[in-house]
């Protein structure tokens, strides 16, 4: 008999990862519950769920407050439902019947276009599906359709908004979607680049969704919308399909309710993959989902970074409103009362900030810019790398459009510069004037300074000097350093904030990151489990009541 892979056993938990509910409200169930309800023969199937999620799109995302969240609806999304009602769940298909949406720099090969939120790449679609999206589709999935984004995931322009793109609009927050600015753009940013993936879990359309991040693009939105998400280790995910931005930090990640509901996708979409070599030195555990325990953080020794001139002084309190510090301190006391040991000690600042050598002054072109002429700091390695990965993109995944290279992309851009370049397209002007070979001198400078200062002068040094298990940090604030070493971050609900700006507004959520180590997601997820479980701080937004 062949012996099952770790994948396989993995695959094998999802379908019993969690008791089943008496009392489901399906707008804002884990998933593990709803894949539990698909399972009861006469409860709920593939189709009403389906239907359900689709009703309160139109209900909140397309009318009401007009979240925006979702660019467009799969019109097989019905059909597919249709032919899995009656199936449930299952060892071979855990995700059956279940409805999740995909940001939309995710390639399906469909009547779907992926368009990365540009009016350049619409109607654009692509030759197969994404790599992720077979093994969601394996699983029994219902693609329920493309949800909206910062365009080319905020590496368009310096000044674009969160959740901006000139193909799909504005993404608004779920917690204060009536609050904009005299420009017209959300004061309480739904945070970006996956802000729609966020949004629509956060407000209950949908079962789950998927995101990508090159730096923080998984972590900011999720903390924004007080969900849970996992940024993997580079190489746990295939990116194979993914419009790119950066191949040496981009990935894929799960957006879900719960951290349960997490560990249960990462079972489906941590698997190896001949498109994407990354994968190959990819390591995991049988299933995510094991050992989840309340217990979890008894003995852990969690490093909270602080300040060099004042070790006392927790590094990031300073750089929070008074509510944000508040919540740091009570996230810091749970954990402590769960038995964690907080260990606080400073953090080289190379690590998450730019320094020398791994920046680049970039002169903002858009005239409509409050910053016009001021150069800008902008990272070298994502300008370089964005020339020749979204160049392979266009040529290997792209279909049905003129597009073939970032100077398409540019060229039309300027051509239609009244819809198009709102926020202008510095970064694209600057990536475009690269060899796009990864042959200079710089680029190649850069990269090796951020493995220096992230990994190895960063993350390594930090938890092997103070022999800690995973580094906490409030909200996104910590995303670069993981993301510039290739490491995985785990963020869940911290409690909620107000205000931006000096500006009053309603109260919206702050997440709080674990970081650690390559590799190290189960023992991220088991962390935030026990403090997920201890502090109970998930609340869904006001005002989109159950229909």
């Amino acid at each position: 008999m062949k012996k099952p892979s770790r994948r396989d056993a993995g695959l094998a938990a999802v379908a019993a990862s969690a008791e089943a509910p008496t009392n489901l409200n399906l707008d804002h169930a884990p998933m593990s519950d709803i894949a539990h309800a698909l399972a009861s023969s006469g409860r709920v199937n593939a189709t009403t769920l389906t239907r359900a999620y689709l009703a309160r799109i139109e209900a909140y995302d397309r009318d009401g407050p007009m979240l925006n969240s979702v660019r467009a609806l799969n019109p097989d999304a019905l059909s597919i439902a249709g032919k899995l009602d009656g199936t449930g769940p299952s060892v071979k298909r855990p995700l059956a019947g279940i409805p999740i949406l995909l940001k939309d720099n995710i390639a399906t090969g469909d009547k779907q276009p992926t368009t990365a939120g540009s009016l350049a790449l619409e109607g654009a679609r692509a030759r197969d599906d994404a790599t992720v999206v077979k093994l969601l589709r394996d699983a029994g999935a219902v693609i329920l359709g493309k949800a909206n984004l910062t365009e080319f995931a905020n590496m368009l322009a310096i000044d674009m908004p969160s959740g901006y793109s000139s193909l799909g609009g504005q993404v608004k927050s779920p917690y204060a979607p009536t609050l904009m600015d005299d420009q017209g753009n959300p004061v309480v940013n739904p945070g970006g680049s996956s802000s729609g993936s966020a949004v629509a879990v956060a407000a209950g359309l949908c079962a789950a969704s998927i995101g990508t991040e090159t730096s923080g693009s998984l972590l900011h939105p999720a903390s924004r919308n007080g969900i849970v998400t996992v940024k993997p280790t580079v190489g746990l995910i295939s990116r194979a399909g993914i419009v790119p931005i950066a191949h040496s930090q981009d990935t894929a990640g799960p957006m879900t309710r719960t951290v349960r509901d997490a560990a249960m996708l990462l079972n489906v979409l941590a698997a190896k993959d001949p498109l994407d070599p990354v994968t190959e030195r990819q390591r995991r555990p049988a299933d995510y989902t094991a050992d989840l325990a309340r217990d979890a953080m008894k003995g852990a020794r969690i490093g909270v970074p602080s300040d060099p001139a004042d070790p006392l002084n927790d590094c990031y309190y300073g750089k929070l409103p008074p509510s944000g510090a508040k919540v740091m301190a009570d996230v810091i006391k749970v954990l402590e009362d769960l038995g964690a040991i907080i260990v606080r000690a400073s953090m080289p600042t190379a690590g998450w900030l730019s320094g020398p050598g791994t920046t680049m002054a970039v002169l903002n072109r858009n005239p409509l810019s409050g910053n016009k002429g001021n150069p800008v700091a902008q990272r070298i390695v994502f300008i370089y790398e964005l020339k020749r990965d979204l160049n392979l993109y266009l040529k290997d995944w792209a279909t049905n459009t003129d597009i073939k290279t970032i100077a398409d992309i540019v060229a039309f851009n300027e051509a239609n510069a009244g819809r198009a370049l709102r926020f202008g397209q510095d970064l694209f002007l600057a990536a475009n004037e690269t060899k796009g070979d990864l042959s200079e001198r710089e680029y190649k400078s850069a990269r090796a300074m951020d493995l220096l200062t992230a990994r190895t002068r960063g993350m390594d040094a930090y938890m092997n000097r103070h022999k800690v298990d995973a580094v906490l940090f409030p909200g996104a604030t910590g995303a670069a350093i993981a993301a510039r070493a290739g490491y995985p971050s785990v963020i869940v609900p911290g409690g909620f904030v107000s205000g931006v700006d000096g500006k009053d507004t309603p109260d919206y959520p702050l997440g709080v990151t674990f970081a650690g180590r390559a590799w190290s997601e189960h023992k991220l997820l088991r962390l935030a489990y026990a403090y997920e479980q201890a502090s109970n701080m998930r609340k869904p937004p006001p005002g989109l009541p159950s229909l």
